[in-house]
């Protein structure tokens, strides 16, 4: 047999008889490491274990606990369940079942909702069929052959995606025991190798996302490689749920939605319009150091104005429907942007004005679909922290790299340890449909931030195919305090819209210029950003963003004026504080106080009326002793002044 020359990850090479597998190059290496592998990377392709190497190769092997090798853990778990429904319910569709983040789902077509007791016996059928030992195995067919042998299985659903496939393309199935599937695969090579799983919950889900398509029930689950990597996911996600922001957010009642309003357009209560006027108060405080103007624009505008900014072309079916105002369309806006072109184009600019850096709190509106909304994460009115820098090509790395910065600024005040940016770039293959036509531009100014993003030493990676319409983007991805993932904050590069708008300033020679646009919203939209810090915080607010800041509690009836004399002169000075009037024991306002989670409680009885004080419990740290009702109001303040992190995070 001739012999093949496998090179791996360290640069060492070994020679096998052509025909050999990954997993046999695994057990050459050590039966312990053939044990544990689960994918292979052949010349930078992610493949099975089971494929034959008749050429000289690169080969890496990945365990389950690697990314690669974890997410083929979670996709042949997906089959692994696919197979255990049909295995319990022969007459289930089976339609599709994709990864997520540390997780799985696969949608069912089956005619009642899946209940606790049919995960508990799906879950146990896994475990069973796991243990059977399974080999998984791969064959192709031709687009015809797989149809027809769907069909002759009477899996509809997989009929249509095969259907829907280039009939030129060749199919793969796997194959594990009597179950069959459709997929791309790599998969594990043995059921076995899946151990530690657990099913999480079900939900309802429109066939390919469509509502106009059937309602299919959707089983989500997750897996590990090691036991206890399966415990602290669960335990994440046991906390996760007691920090949902859509549960925080009526325990402490910072917002609702009515359907007499609609669905995804919230209600800010008095406690909720805290965090935002907070958090607006800190905007325009950045901002007015760093240059910016503000400007207002209006809820609603011609059509025309979005058909000049390409947004009707591109962004129609997220827009609220044209409504008809004396023979105008009119659309409530769905971004500042098209607006503050305008503001700029009003008055003549030279190169002595730029950057022109306009913000502004506009609220907007967009049309998700129903299913999509999700709290306050997916909503269709939206308050954006939004802002637009015109600029010269000259001054453009200076600019973005002190938006950037900004977005760092934020960070450590919000306590945010990890993040990474996306910088997301063009197809070049969808020039003049996804994208602005201009190849040159798209290469110049990819490369412009890309060495903006190198010389500010910041932390991203690259990801194609995801820029806006009109330019690169930066998609900022921040993790909460127990490691959720979110995507909060974007800044866009546009060279595009400019131009199509008009936009102009005089250079140094009296000649016309066209500036560059980046677009740019550190703190998101409002309800995103703060559907974020409830579940970053859980609630527990530092004393500068608290809805209410300081309870005053009388030990019995008989101090309550002197609690409201105290309670009056902390909202003199600026502070949010509550007196609790109620006639419960002591015991129990403190503890009412620390349910809410109130940062600091004052309490106040014969001794603090005669001495005039109070005595001082804080969240977190307990009782800090009797002190003058001045020095709290000095104290409390500089920590205000300085938005300080509360206790929970610094410890």
């Amino acid at each position: 047999m001739n012999q093949i020359t496998v090179t791996l990850p360290d640069g060492s090479t070994r020679s096998f008889e052509s025909g050999i597998t990954p997993y046999d190059v695994a057990l050459d290496i050590g039966e312990r490491l053939a044990q544990d592998v689960v994918c292979a990377k052949i010349d930078g392709v992610i493949s099975d274990l089971s494929i034959s190497l008749r050429k000289d190769v690169s080969l890496a092997l990945f365990d389950g606990r690697s990314p690669e090798g974890h997410d083929v853990l979670l996709h042949s778990t997906a089959h692994l369940m696919a197979q255990a429904v049909m295995s319990l319910y022969p007459d289930v569709q089976i339609t599709i079942g994709p990864t997520i983040e540390n997780g799985f789902f696969y949608d069912f077509d089956f005619p009642q909702e899946f209940s606790e007791e049919d995960l508990e016996k799906i879950e146990a059928k896994m475990k069973e069929l796991a243990k059977s030992a399974y080999n998984v195995s791969r064959k192709e067919l031709s687009a015809k052959e797989a149809s027809d042998y769907f069909n002759k299985m009477g899996q509809k659903y997989k009929v249509e995606i095969v259907d829907s496939i280039d009939p030129k393309e060749t199919i793969s199935l796997y194959s594990q025991g009597d179950f069959t599937d459709l997929c791309r695969g790599p998969h594990v090579p043995n059921t076995s190798k899946i151990k530690y799983f657990k099913l999480l919950s079900t939900s309802g889900a429109y066939w390919r996302g469509d509502e106009k398509n059937k309602m299919l029930q959707r089983i989500y689950g997750t897996v590990f490689a090691k036991k206890k990597d399966l415990k602290k996911h669960l335990h994440l996600l046991e906390e996760a749920k007691k920090r949902d922001h859509r549960k925080l957010g009526k325990e402490l009642e910072l917002f609702t939605f009515d359907e007499e309003v609609g669905p995804g357009l919230p209600l800010w209560l008095p406690n909720g319009t805290v965090l935002v006027d907070a958090l607006e108060d800190l905007a325009k405080e950045v901002e007015r150091k760093a240059g910016y103007e503000r400007v207002r624009t209006p809820h609603l505008s011609k059509g025309l104005l979005y058909e000049k900014s390409g947004h009707l072309a591109h962004y129609r079916d997220s827009m609220y429907p044209a409504m008809d105002v004396d023979g105008n369309e009119y659309f409530v806006k769905p971004m500042n942007c098209p607006h503050h072109h305008k503001i700029y184009d009003a008055v003549p600019k030279s190169y002595r004005d730029l950057p022109v850096r306009y913000a502004e709190y506009g609220t907007c509106y967009r049309y998700e679909k129903s299913g999509q909304l999700f709290g306050l994460m997916r909503v269709r009115s939206m308050q954006m922290n939004d802002a637009h820098i015109y600029c010269t090509s000259e001054q453009f790395k200076r600019e973005f790299l002190a938006v950037c910065k900004m977005y760092l600024d934020y960070f450590e005040i919000f306590g945010i340890e990890k993040y990474q940016m996306r910088l997301s770039l063009h197809d070049p293959k969808a020039l003049g449909e996804k994208y602005v036509d201009d190849a040159k531009l798209w290469l110049e100014t990819e490369q412009a931030v890309r060495e903006a993003l190198d010389e500010g030493g910041l932390n991203y990676v690259e990801i194609p195919g995801e820029a806006a319409f009109y330019g690169p983007k930066i998609d900022v991805q921040v993790w909460s305090a127990i490691g959720k993932e979110f995507t909060l904050a974007t800044n866009q590069v546009d060279f595009a819209i400019p131009e199509r708008f008009g936009l102009t300033y005089t250079d140094e020679e009296g000649n016309e210029q066209t500036p560059l646009c980046i677009h740019r919203a550190p703190l998101s939209t409002h309800e995103r950003f703060i559907g974020f810090l409830i579940e970053h915080y859980g609630g527990n607010f530092p004393l500068w963003l608290a809805p209410v800041q300081l309870m005053i509690i009388p030990i019995s009836d008989k101090y309550l004026e002197y609690a409201e004399e105290v309670c009056l002169a902390l909202k003199s000075e600026g502070f949010r504080a509550k007196t609790n009037k109620r006639s419960d024991k002591v015991g129990a306002k403190i503890r009412q106080a620390e349910l809410s989670k109130i940062n600091v409680m004052l309490i106040v009885g014969e001794k603090e009326l005669q001495d005039r004080t109070v005595s001082v419990r804080r969240r977190f740290e307990g009782d800090k002793g009797m002190q003058t009702l001045e020095t709290v109001i000095s104290e409390l303040t500089e920590e205000v002044k300085d938005r300080r992190p509360s206790h929970s995070q610094e410890s």
